[in-house]
């Protein structure tokens, strides 16, 4: 266990001490940090090295960049917190990290309104019929579904066959439009559209039969933030369904297709399901694209208590 004198010791550093409170909010990168606190990269790098050695944060590789998050014991985070509030320069650090986490979203959003009406004639990593077909066999018969992260609602299209009600939420205004002139044209009266976070889908808790995630998880900033929300929104016996990547390597996915997170290796996404509640959590690889980058497509079903 780390010293608390030593670490109060550290922690006397102003520096030290808003980086600290940054990544104790938000996992970030050093270039993140660069662009919050104004400071070269070589003087985050040495404060960050001084921050891990005392066990006070902990860096996760994510595609080309180290994501550094804190491992601080919480009652020496009662303490930093209190004299965080005496540094003048944290409260701006707090707005400059809305912000930052605002252009992340921002650039998600910029690039499925560009991929409007046109989204369901490209290619998309792991969007495999055979993956989908495998998810739908399980479907059955269910009264209210989501499709969470829909984009132009080819999948809530398929499943408003067979629902009573299928509501379609996507963060894109302009892939929401799109897709509900296509299920007007196409007579689907039960296929409902809205605009919406799948961290937080404006869906009211429990009045789910069936919740989907169709390679929408890894451009979740928090993907445990919406499976958790799947879990409140689902009633009891509902399930979700989650379609995405297995991890891979493929660093130009994240310009390419704005991915945030590289997939989910399958004891990752069911560790995700188990942490929000979910019971009867099975995960399998559902399908492998036979050319490069050679994607693999992960299927995780697990149902709420």
């Amino acid at each position: 266990m780390p010293s608390m004198l030593k670490s109060l010791k550290l922690l006397s550093d102003p520096t030290r001490l808003r980086i600290l409170m940054l990544v104790g909010s938000e996992a970030l990168s050093v270039a993140e940090l660069q662009e919050i606190l104004g400071m070269g990269q070589s003087r985050i790098s040495t404060q960050l090295s001084q921050l891990k050695t005392a066990g006070l944060v902990a860096d996760e590789r994510s595609g080309k960049n180290n994501m550094y998050s804190c491992t601080a014991a919480p009652d020496l985070m009662e303490v930093a917190q209190l004299a965080a509030e005496e540094v003048p320069e944290v409260a701006a650090d707090r707005a400059s990290l809305r912000h930052l986490l605002g252009k992340r979203k921002d650039s998600a959003r910029a690039y499925f309104d560009e991929l409007a009406g046109r989204f369901g004639k490209d290619y998309v990593p792991g969007r495999s019929w055979k993956a989908l077909a495998e998810a739908l066999l399980k479907v059955l018969n269910h009264r209210v579904v989501a499709d969470l992260g829909a984009g132009e609602g080819t999948l809530a299209q398929l499943l408003a066959q067979r629902a009573e009600k299928v509501i379609a939420v996507d963060l894109s205004p302009k892939m929401v439009e799109f897709g509900q002139s296509l299920a007007v044209q196409n007579g689907l009266t039960n296929l409902e559209y809205r605009i919406g976070d799948i961290e937080d889908p404006p869906i009211d808790a429990q009045s789910l039969d069936l919740a989907i995630l169709s390679q929408a998880l890894h451009h979740a900033e928090h993907p445990q933030r919406a499976i958790d929300a799947a879990f409140r929104i689902l009633k009891p016996g509902g399930r979700l369904i989650v379609l995405d990547l297995v991890q891979h390597h493929f660093e130009e996915a994240r310009e390419l297709y704005a991915d945030r997170w590289l997939g989910f290796s399958e004891s990752g996404l069911a560790a995700m399901l188990e942490k929000a509640g979910f019971q009867r959590v099975e995960t399998v690889v559902a399908d492998r694209e036979t050319s490069g980058p050679n994607f693999q497509t992960l299927l995780g079903i697990g149902e709420r208590p």
